[in-house]
């Protein structure tokens, strides 16, 4: 008898799960994360990642616009959610292949005690503890082949660049990207 394989409870979306925290950020359960995201959204545990790169510059993504929250707008590399048990850096490595399509390393916290509560116009909130990690493309990986459902689009941009950008006109880009900014180290 063949048992069909089980779904890994990380990338799956029907049963991918986030870790509810309490306010002080000690785990204290888990939800389906299809549900989690509504007008009184839990605090939960999340990561955000900035790749960067040898010129100076840094991978911007645009949220696909089927996305829950956020819909179509610029942020940093990639974000996501930790699994159950799941250290945050860990996270990053599994959800760089899921969403980028390529492997990435050098695997840096650059702001570990980050958090955050943004409320779309619809109502719909997020609301996280979410250390910010930066890191590098593996060595030897192929050209980025992001998951169309996450990401719609992709560019590098030099951080002088983006520093410019993001001065003349912040509304194209996610607020958690911008709030990382500010404590960006430059």
């Amino acid at each position: 008898m063949t048992l069909a394989p089980t779904a890994d409870p990380t990338t799956d979306p029907a049963t991918e799960l986030v870790v509810l925290l309490t306010e002080d950020g000690t785990p204290c359960g888990t939800a389906p994360k299809s549900g989690v995201h509504h007008r009184t959204t839990p605090l939960h545990l999340a990561f955000s990642c900035w790749i960067l790169d040898d010129a100076g510059r840094t991978l911007l993504t645009r949220r696909a616009a089927s996305k829950r929250t956020w819909p179509g707008v610029w942020t940093n590399s990639f974000c996501g959610h930790p699994g159950p048990g799941e250290e945050p850096a860990d996270a990053v490595l599994r959800r760089s292949v899921q969403e980028l399509g390529v492997q990435v390393g050098d695997v840096s916290p650059l702001l570990p005690s980050f958090r955050y509560r943004a409320v779309m116009d619809d109502g719909t909130v997020e609301n996280e503890v979410c250390p910010v990690f930066t890191a590098r493309i593996a060595p030897g990986e192929g050209e980025l082949a992001p998951d169309p459902a996450e990401v719609d689009a992709f560019r590098w941009v030099h951080l002088d660049d983006l520093a410019a950008q993001v001065a003349a006109d912040p509304s194209p880009f996610s607020p958690w990207m911008l709030w990382q900014w500010e404590q960006f180290p430059r």
